[in-house]
């Protein structure tokens, strides 16, 4: 599919603008120039979910590879799929396109935390991991391998009820007697133990769930992405095409339906978590439990991600960092080297550990049988 690109220019001298998290405007690397990104008047639209449910064949993600050019170095080349902004391969000029899947982003929390302290939070980070291999710490020096990102969300807000049966548990204790020996003699002692008395429940719990998020995208492991949160979503601001100059961005690749039976999971421990609350007791039980969704909506939002990879012995390890709060998460390799000595090291300990309560055992028997001989003479 050819798509055209737009590129955003210095208002000043003409040059490229890329979007600058620290001046939250676009700035052009050859003149200094900053123009800000006004956005008055504009909204965040969320859409009803259960039209779209309904129509969900129709909002698949569109799988076409999208051709451009870039206006610079007039190159042309083809985009990874999904992409909808990327940095031209030969020139590096930052390329924006038309998003092609239907539902469209209403919102994007744009990047806070610059490539420069997400270098600086990635080499913290890496220092502090213990027992990982020096290669770890190569990846720090290479700018090119750590990549400002804005993946695809879904936030859902919906309000839910949920009817439930079962089993509040009630700690008591009995008296019991037992036989124990103590200084080679048996003899019967009172103790106290624990028993629960179990008696059926039924209730009802209400829960609002506010943008939950969840990922749209198969960029990133879920696992990653799950730990970059909490997301302030609270300070996206309305969809503009040129908070992504400068950056990647990608579209959807999960559909909308798969993305609400995902934050359905996420909803169900949450309101387990509520049902345990209102039963009570010391032990709960959950036998059964319904929920129903009502005035449920949805908005599809970019979110801001640094992210970086290697490969260490054939496997691919995955680090990122959440481009509004700092915060960081990934895999980690261990070094085999490290752990055999850390082990070695503490096997040495142990065995001196040993070593040495045997030898103050041997010299506290031998200064005993000489006390005593002493003594008899």
């Amino acid at each position: 599919m050819k798509c055209s690109p737009k590129i955003y220019s210095c208002s000043s001298c003409g040059a490229v603008a890329k979007y600058d998290p620290d001046s939250t405007s676009l700035k052009c690397d050859f003149c200094g120039s900053a123009t800000e990104i006004e956005l008055e008047g504009a909204d965040i639209h969320e859409y009803k979910l259960d039209n779209d449910l309904n129509r969900s064949d129709a909002l698949l993600p569109n799988t076409e590879i999208k051709d451009t050019n870039c206006i610079n170095c007039g190159s042309n080349f083809s985009m990874e799929q999904y992409a909808s902004s990327t940095l031209c391969p030969h020139c590096d000029t930052p390329i924006v396109v038309d998003f092609i899947n239907e539902i469209k982003p209403e919102a994007i929390l744009p990047f806070s935390v610059t490539h420069k302290k997400a270098k600086s939070i990635f080499a913290d980070w890496i220092g502090s991991l213990w027992l990982a291999p020096n290669e770890l710490k190569h990846i720090v020096d290479t700018d090119k391998k750590m990549s400002g990102y804005y993946l695809p969300f879904w936030a859902f807000d919906t309000d839910t009820t949920t009817d439930y049966q079962g089993q509040r548990g009630d700690i008591y204790y009995v008296t019991v007697e037992k036989r124990v020996v103590e200084d080679g003699k048996e003899k019967i002692v009172q103790e106290k133990e624990e028993r629960i008395a179990w008696s059926s429940v039924s209730g009802r719990v209400s829960r609002h769930f506010d943008d939950l998020t969840v990922e749209a995208n198969k960029k990133l492991p879920r696992s990653i992405l799950s730990s970059l949160a909490p997301w302030n979503t609270k300070s996206a601001m309305p969809f503009d095409s040129r908070f992504l100059s400068g950056f990647e961005s990608q579209e959807y690749s999960i559909p909308l339906k798969d993305g609400f039976d995902r934050a359905i999971e996420i909803m169900r421990r949450e309101i387990e978590d509520d049902i345990e609350l209102d039963i009570g007791g010391d032990r709960q039980q959950i036998d059964s439990m319904n929920t129903n969704y009502y005035d449920s909506k949805y908005k599809n939002l970019l979110l801001p991600i640094w992210t970086t990879h290697f490969k260490y012995k054939g496997k691919e390890y995955h680090y990122a960092i959440n481009g509004d709060s700092g915060k960081i998460t990934g895999d980690r390799p261990y070094s085999y080297t490290k752990v055999a000595i850390l082990v070695g090291t503490i096997a040495l300990v142990v065995a001196a550990g040993v070593y040495l309560w045997q030898s103050q055992k041997s010299t506290t028997t031998t200064n005993t049988v000489q006390y005593q001989q002493s003594v008899y003479r």
